[in-house]
């Protein structure tokens, strides 16, 4: 049986509200969905900034080799144009086919296997990582340059701007939009006015001279292949970022596939174009390499003189240029959450990187290139000679894994135009291919070598993580017939008594109620603590049993731990160890300044068959502080259906409280109904309350419900909860809701938080 409830919304922290702003509901997530005039500037600032170096990277290899052969940069550029719509169409394809994010790794795993798919979305990742480091640190360069004083400032720079974008995302995809296309649209409107000037004025008066400040030293060899191949690799970094929209495809508005493959049209005809008018101008303008001054620069200011009527112009092309540079890091932002989680989904990564935060938007993906990003930028010093050598060959890897994916996919559906949108998709995966191993070729010993140690490390990571959710989700379903089959036995209470306060007192009111007044008060006397409290404790706990004196040559907390060892435990046997704590004021520091409380509650987790009851009070340490609740109702926290939320289940009606129900908080509506389907599956009796948690807060939901019961002074709620242990590294793929809960709940008024813990080998 199931009902639905609704919850008392607790006030945001103001902190949080000021940083990034309200809560948005899970309902709202559709009014976050981009438009196609707000899609471009989030997912094409990566694609846009490469016209800013792309060019200019291209002509490095070529003038090293000789000055003569940077005349050879206007076909290459045509040749990587033509490969960018190769994979612009092919991309597009992809978005038509797959309307959910997730990009290369999908299409690959889909239809090429999990090892392809692992390789596609490792090279990503790590393409995306550095993707934020090199942008970021390319923009803090051209300040840098202009204001040589900052220059020993320039990775707490890079790391100011990390974080100032950091806080842009996690305020939601919208916002970030919004902030970030006055930038986006201004760089594409002063680099076509720069472009459109710059031709005309070569078809009207001939090309105007760039001046090189500082030109990089030219070499005197000869314009061979090698070096022909090696500058077409360098100048295909123009392509980084146009997969952007493909891992993106649920951030657009409806029909997303459709918006996603218009605005991925749109963004591959902007950067064709700008590319090539910067390689043209380029060539007939002289501009070249120089080691203090970009090809950009240098054509705006052959376009826009200082001695001239538009000379102001120049800094505006400046101005957008940096900060494009610093807004290519964004379309990271929006890929890489959005890929790990995709992975998480598909239980390859933590489960904790698929959940929305405040403002919908992945936050723990964020956080986490946030800090990749910056531990990439302190350890290069931010410098982008280092960084760049690193990229390129993780896009181009995830461009060929892709399109040889979408290959199989057209033969496996053979629907429509199947022919020919295969063999542009071969085309692409041949021409990707290529370049990914030329770059590989040409720039494994720059630093390139780095990226393909890192990939295989990364998808050994991704399987690890998926072989332990398989053999954990294996082992808690196997055991959940075996837990239900399992008649409710016993269930022996344990009070620990190292103090006679109302806490105390509190605590021995529940040990009765929830025992049928059979419970065993344990003392443990040592020379700080004799035991000469019994006439005391009869006054307070009134017709309770005796004390009972247990001694040990360890310390308190081992013998408690050993006094419940006496106890018999089967699979449904319990001993439930009331522990009180009495508080003057809700500190955690306190908490572990109190006694011996925490050392024992930390013992007994590990213990099979103990559950631990924590009964704390905020009151002065007095007998008769507070008046005892009359009521006791008990309310069982569910995630799952599975053998460890069973054995919670099966324990909360050994307690014999009448008003006993199960409780899920569901973050939207599709878990809610996973969650009444598996329960009517489970066929168990406990009442279900599913809880509408739109906030995705979980703290804030369970404390409102909660506040709900406990606003009758008269009422307590015996809140038990299950708490899977396990040890090693693999703890740190599950949530710390657990303890998350046991902090949020341990000073709340007339709330009994009982843990049962349940052992995952």
């Amino acid at each position: 049986m199931a009902a639905d409830a609704g919850s008392t919304r607790l006030p945001e922290s103001r902190l949080r509200r000021l940083l990034v702003g309200p809560a948005l509901p899970s309902r709202a997530f559709g009014k976050t969905l981009l438009s196609k005039r707000l899609a471009l500037p989030i997912f094409a600032s990566d694609a846009l900034s490469s016209v800013a170096y792309a060019t200019e990277a291209a002509l490095v290899v070529l003038v090293t080799a000789s000055l003569t052969a940077r005349s050879a940069v206007f076909p290459i550029a045509i040749a990587v144009a033509l490969l960018l719509c190769v994979v612009a169409v092919s991309y597009q394809q992809i978005v038509r086919a797959y309307s959910t994010s997730g990009g290369a790794y999908v299409v690959a795993r889909d239809n090429l296997g999990d090892f392809a798919g692992l390789l596609a979305a490792s090279a990503l990742l790590v393409d995306y990582v550095l993707t934020v480091a090199v942008s970021v640190s390319a923009g803090v360069l051209a300040i840098t340059s202009a204001a040589t004083s900052l220059a020993p400032a320039k990775v707490a720079l890079a790391v100011g701007f990390v974080a100032l974008l950091t806080l842009i995302n996690l305020r939601g995809v919208r916002e970030s939009g919004i902030a970030f296309a006055v930038p986006a649209y201004t760089f594409i409107a002063a680099m076509a006015l720069t472009i459109v000037t710059g031709l005309t004025s070569c078809a009207l008066s001939g090309c105007p001279h760039a001046e090189v400040l500082h030109p990089v030293p030219p070499g005197a060899g000869a314009l061979t292949v090698f070096v022909v191949l090696k500058a077409f690799s360098s100048g295909g970094s123009a392509l980084t970022g146009i997969e952007a929209i493909a891992n993106g495809v649920n951030a657009f508005q409806r029909p997303q596939p459709r918006n996603a493959a218009q605005t991925l049209g749109i963004l591959a005809a902007i950067a064709v174009a700008l590319f090539l008018g910067v390689s043209y101008l380029a060539v007939h303008m002289k501009a070249a390499p120089s080691e203090s001054v970009s090809v950009v620069s240098q054509i705006a200011r052959a376009v826009f003189p200082s001695d001239s009527w538009s000379g102001f112009l120049f800094y505006l092309v400046q101005g957008a240029t940096f900060a494009i540079l610093i807004l290519a890091a964004n379309a990271s932002y929006q890929g890489f959450p959005r890929l790990l989680a995709t992975l998480a989904h598909d239980r390859f990564a933590p489960r904790q990187l698929r959940h929305l935060g405040h403002r919908l938007a992945y936050s723990n993906g964020i956080l986490i290139l946030a800090l990749l990003a910056v531990a990439l930028i302190v350890g290069f010093a931010a410098d982008v000679n280092a960084l760049i050598h690193l990229y390129v060959v993780g896009v181009f890897t995830a461009f060929t894994l892709s399109q040889a994916g979408m290959v199989r996919y057209w033969r496996r559906h053979r629907d429509g135009r199947w022919r020919a949108r295969a063999t542009v998709n071969l085309a692409g995966a041949t021409l990707t291919g290529m370049v990914a191993v030329i770059v590989i070729l040409t720039k494994f010993t720059e630093g390139a070598w780095a990226v393909m140690v890192a990939i295989p490390i990364i998808i050994l990571a991704l399987y690890g993580v998926h072989r332990h959710y398989l053999r954990a989700g294996g082992r808690l379903r196997a055991a959940l017939d075996a837990v239900r089959a399992s008649a409710p036995a016993s269930n022996e209470v344990v009070l620990y008594l190292e103090r006679l306060d109302d806490a105390t007192r509190y605590a021995a009111w529940y040990a009765r109620s929830i025992s049928n007044g059979r419970y065993h008060p344990v003392a443990i006397p040592d020379e700080k603590h004799p035991l000469d409290f019994a006439e005391r404790w009869r006054e307070l706990s009134g017709d309770s049993p005796d004390i009972e004196a247990f001694e040990s040559p360890g310390s308190r907390t081992e013998a408690i731990y050993e006094y419940t060892l006496r106890f018999p435990r089967g699979d449904s046997d319990f001993v439930t160890v009331v522990v009180p704590e009495q508080f003057t004021r809700p500190s955690l520091l306190s908490e572990f300044t109190h006694g011996t409380e925490l050392a024992l509650k930390v013992r007994l987790l590990d213990e099979r068959g103990v559950a631990i009851a924590d009964a704390t009070r905020l009151s002065a340490a007095t007998s008769n502080s507070a008046d005892l609740p009359k009521r006791l109702v008990c309310r069982v926290l569910v995630s799952d259906v599975h053998a460890a939320s069973v054995r919670a289940l099966l324990y909360a009606q050994l307690l014999g409280i009448d008003d006993t129900r199960a409780v899920f908080f569901a973050f939207d509506e599709e878990r809610a109904n996973a969650m009444r389907r598996a329960w009517h599956r489970a066929g168990l009796d406990t009442r279900l309350e599913i809880i509408d948690a739109p906030s995705r807060d979980l703290g804030e939901e369970l404390l409102g419900y909660l506040r709900e019961r406990t606003s009758d002074p008269e009422t307590a709620v015996a809140v038990v909860m299950h708490e899977l242990r396990i040890h090693g590294l693999p703890r740190v793929l599950h949530s710390r809701a657990a303890l998350y809960i046991k902090r949020l709940l341990l000073f709340e008024p007339r709330v009994i938080l009982t843990s049962v813990p349940y052992r995952l080998e």
